[in-house]
């Protein structure tokens, strides 16, 4: 069954908007483990924009599901991750003009500095997932840093329509097979919603898929339990 790690960024994202203390991620996150979930993502930026060093450390002490913390290959970030020790790590790109992570990381480009991040994490005992696009040059490169697991970056797939999503899903189709060859795990995520989800899901051997603005969007709507919820039907079968 296909695993769903739930992004509560966006909650954050709210709380900041005001400056305040709610809505609290935190308490978020006990609601999306209610709904069903098996993980709960996070990204702490350098910029803190939205989760901060207190949610993280809240989280670590009362998250029962795997938590898995987003993060770029900064010396600081990796440091703190390193003491709070999630059950995960996933390296992204960052840019601080950006509203959301846009492409994959380039570990082909960057991989001295990759691999100095991906070592210190390992050390530390945290298993590490690279956020990536679907090419087989940077799926190489992963696999020669033996991390643990791939997300594959499904944005392409996601801002498609008719023809062009099928052959975007083609793709990640191929390149998931190719990162399960390398012995490595596979995992998805980025604007995926509760209408494309589904054949991403359906990709063999997919094992986590990471979502986070459609649920939190649907659970304005409904109630955060109930999004998860229905997001976990989707997912699982």
């Amino acid at each position: 069954m296909v695993q769903l790690g739930v992004n509560i960024d966006h909650v954050a994202t709210v709380r900041q908007a005001r400056r305040t203390y709610e809505p609290d991620p935190v308490w978020a996150a006990a609601l999306v483990e209610l709904g069903g979930a098996d993980g709960i993502t996070t990204h702490l930026r350098e910029d803190r924009r939205h989760i901060n060093d207190r949610d993280l450390r809240l989280l670590r002490e009362t998250v029962s599901v795997k938590l898995n913390l987003e993060m770029a290959c900064e010396p600081e970030i990796v440091e703190i991750a390193c003491r709070t020790k999630p059950d995960q790590a996933t390296l992204v790109p960052e840019k601080r003009e950006e509203i959301t992570t846009e492409g994959g990381l380039d570990v082909v480009g960057q991989y001295d500095r990759v691999a100095e991040a991906v070592e210190k994490l390992r050390r530390a005992g945290v298993s590490v997932s690279l956020f990536l696009d679907p090419d087989p040059a940077q799926i190489e490169a992963a696999a020669r840093l033996s991390v643990d697991a791939v997300e594959l970056h499904t944005g392409r797939y996601a801002l498609a329509s008719g023809a062009e999503q099928k052959k975007e899903l083609d793709t990640l189709r191929r390149v998931g097979a190719i990162i399960r060859q390398a012995g490595l795990t596979l995992h998805a995520g980025h604007g995926l919603t509760y209408r494309n989800v589904r054949p991403v899901a359906d990709i063999d051997g997919m094992h986590e898929l990471n979502i986070g603005h459609s649920i939190i969007a649907r659970a304005i709507m409904v109630g955060l339990k109930d999004a998860v919820a229905e997001m976990k039907r989707l997912v699982g079968g």
